[in-house]
């Protein structure tokens, strides 16, 4: 899945937990490090691609720089 890609690619070094769960009729819920970042369900849609990336962004903030910068 590009979501898990995009945030392990751009901030593994600050992640201790990534997890991806899945329900029924194709619900899933990202979570990292137990926070809830985005929700198909609550928000009635499949994350664009690159919108669940940029959430993470916000919740670190810009002083953290990704992967390798």
């Amino acid at each position: 899945m590009s979501t898990a890609r995009d945030l392990l690619t751009n901030y593994q070094h600050v992640i201790s937990d990534l997890r991806l769960v899945t329900g029924s009729n194709g619900i899933y819920d990202v979570r990292v490090d137990g926070e809830l970042i985005y929700s198909k369900d609550e928000n009635g849609r499949h994350a664009e691609d690159g919108e669940v990336l940029e959430i993470f962004k916000e919740i670190v903030g810009p002083d953290v720089a990704t992967f390798g910068a």
